[in-house]
């Protein structure tokens, strides 16, 4: 079995919704899903959006092969109404990125792993840092926690906790 850590995030519609849906399918197409973070609110990375994002981090215990998870990833984007312009970053139902495989280095045209960008991302760092803060990064050697310290991106990134009717409120 190999530990992949996934992150989640969305800003289009009921995204709290297209998170638990696809957490659900990841369980059903990857593997055994471990562990999985508060949901956290952020503003938009390297692009201006209207709407704020969710995301969370998630650890699946799979016997897959990292071309298969991302093929599966690829298509749970898709089912939960996921398009791509091939515009760059854009404001997207379900996002699901691979950050770790494991401790396996991948440098392929379709897959980069560790994720190239997870170190400078903030909405990324602070979710994964909940569920597995030493986890070492198989190409920097430090920890997820010492990474999350060292992050020259300070966008606020806010736990959430849901109530009745859908409303969300921060958690203090």
């Amino acid at each position: 079995m190999e530990a992949v850590y996934l992150c989640l995030g969305g800003n289009v519609g009921d995204t709290r919704n297209y998170l638990q849906n696809a957490v659900a399918m990841i369980g059903r197409r990857v593997g055994r899903v471990v562990s999985q973070s508060a949901v956290y609110q952020s503003e938009p990375w390297g692009f201006n959006a209207e709407q704020i994002f969710l995301n969370q981090a998630v650890m699946v215990e799979t016997e897959l092969e990292p071309h298969a998870v991302l093929e599966h990833c690829l298509q749970i984007e898709s089912e939960l109404g996921r398009t791509r312009s091939g515009n760059g970053y854009e404001p997207r139902t379900i996002d699901i990125d691979i950050i770790f495989f494991d401790h396996q280095i991948i440098s392929q045209p379709d897959l980069q792993v560790p994720h190239p960008l997870m170190h400078r991302r903030n909405f990324v760092l602070r979710p994964l840092c909940e569920i597995s803060a030493d986890f070492v990064h198989p190409v920097f050697g430090k920890t997820v926690s010492q990474l999350w310290a060292e992050c020259d991106d300070k966008s606020a990134v806010t736990p959430l906790r849901f109530h009745q009717g859908n409303q969300t409120d921060s958690v203090l």
